[in-house]
C-alpha cells in the first residue's frame, strides 16, 4: 500500500475517532439531563409531595376542630399548628415551580392567611360562626389536591426526559462499540498488509 493510500486511511480513521468523540460529548450531555431529571424528581417532586401531605394532615386537624367546635384546640393548639404550616410553606417555596403550580401555590398561601383571620374572628365570636372557615378549608383542600396532581404530572414528565436521555445514550453506545470494532479490524488490515 502506497504512502498516499495509508494517509487517506489514517485520515478516515481520524474522522471516525472525531465522530466517536462527538458522540461521547452528546452522551455526557444526556447523562447530565438524566442526573438533573432524577434530582428534580426527588427534590422538587417527592419532597414537595411530602410537604403537601403534611399540610393536608394539619388542615384536617383544623377541619375536625371546627366541626366539633373544639375550644381547647383553638385556645391551645391552633397557634402551634399555624406556625408549623408556615414552616412547611417556607420549605415548599424552596422547590422549583411550574407556572401552574406557582399560581396554585399563591392561592394556597392566600387562603391560609384568610383562614388565620377567620379563626381569630371565630374565637372572638365565642365559637359561633364557622361557615366561612368550613368553606375556606374546602378551598384549601382543593388547592392541596391540585398541587399534588401537578407534582405527579411533573414527575412523569421528568421521568420521560430521563428515559429518552438513557435511550439515546444506549443507542450511541452501541454505535460506538460497532465503530470501534470496525476500526480495530481496519487498523489490523492496514498494519498487517504488505504490498508485493
Amino acid at each position: 500500500m502506497k504512502l498516499y493510500n495509508k494517509i487517506k486511511w489514517i485520515l478516515g480513521i481520524l474522522m471516525v475517532f472525531i465522530l466517536i468523540l462527538a458522540t461521547n460529548l452528546i452522551d455526557r450531555n444526556n447523562f447530565i439531563r438524566v442526573k438533573d431529571s432524577v434530582v428534580s424528581i426527588y427534590e422538587d417532586r417527592l419532597i414537595a409531595s411530602d410537604l403537601v401531605f403534611k399540610l393536608s394532615r394539619l388542615v384536617n386537624k383544623k377541619e375536625v376542630a371546627i366541626k366539633l367546635s373544639d375550644t381547647v384546640f383553638f385556645n391551645h393548639e391552633n397557634d402551634e399548628i399555624n406556625s408549623h404550616i408556615q414552616d412547611l410553606i417556607l420549605q415548599y417555596e424552596q422547590t422549583k415551580f411550574t407556572p401552574e403550580e406557582s399560581t396554585t401555590f399563591k392561592y394556597l398561601k392566600n387562603n391560609f392567611k384568610l383562614l388565620e383571620t377567620q379563626e381569630i374572628n371565630y374565637v372572638l365570636s365565642n365559637f359561633k360562626n364557622n361557615e366561612h372557615q368550613v368553606e375556606l378549608i374546602k378551598t384549601i383542600n382543593n388547592n392541596l389536591d391540585d398541587l399534588s396532581k401537578i407534582k405527579i404530572n411533573e414527575g412523569r414528565r421528568q421521568m420521560s426526559i430521563g428515559k429518552k436521555a438513557t435511550t439515546t445514550v444506549e443507542l450511541f453506545t452501541q454505535i460506538e462499540i460497532c465503530l470501534l470494532v470496525v476500526l480495530a479490524i481496519v487498523i489490523q488490515i492496514i498494519v498487517m498488509y504488505k504490498p508485493n
